[in-house]
């Protein structure tokens, strides 16, 4: 599976979002701009993010967008599965029980499901505020004597 820019920068523009949530409500061209995003690519993304409990949204004089929960609570998983659709790397994985003609003697079964059952695990495990804590170590690390 291959993630698209989309997927990326939905991620990139969340996690801005929350590394500023103290901020209050942010203009989608500072996030642009911190991010060497295009302000028009990220007016794209806004309206799959927008459908669902991920941002709030002000219009006019000081608008601008914010999460809408704790980053604790949103993980990759969630955010690649609004921009890019399902996570299995082949259709019959999705269903269950699998819808296939041919899934009793299909030797490759087993093979699709371990890898969408250990992308799914790995992604859903890995909230927003994990990726945060994570580049605040890294940064933390970086020090000279």
């Amino acid at each position: 599976m291959k993630i698209s820019t989309k997927g990326r920068y939905a991620l990139r523009l969340l996690l801005d979002l929350a590394r500023h949530r103290g901020e209050g409500y942010i203009a989608l061209k500072d996030t642009a701009e911190r991010q060497g995003i295009s302000k028009k690519y990220l007016e794209q993304i806004i309206p799959i993010l927008n459908k669902t409990d991920l941002l709030k949204t002000n219009r006019g004089y000081q608008g601008g967008y914010r999460l809408a929960k704790d980053p604790a609570l949103t993980t990759v998983g969630d955010v690649l599965r609004l921009t890019e659709g399902s996570l299995a790397p082949v259709a019959c994985v999705e269903q269950s029980p699998v819808d296939c003609a041919r899934s009793a003697d299909c030797p490759t079964l087993p093979v699709w499901q371990g890898l969408y059952r250990v992308m799914t695990e790995y992604l859903d495990g890995i909230t927003l505020q994990d990726i945060l804590d994570s580049q605040r170590e890294r940064a933390g690390d970086n020090y000279n004597i």
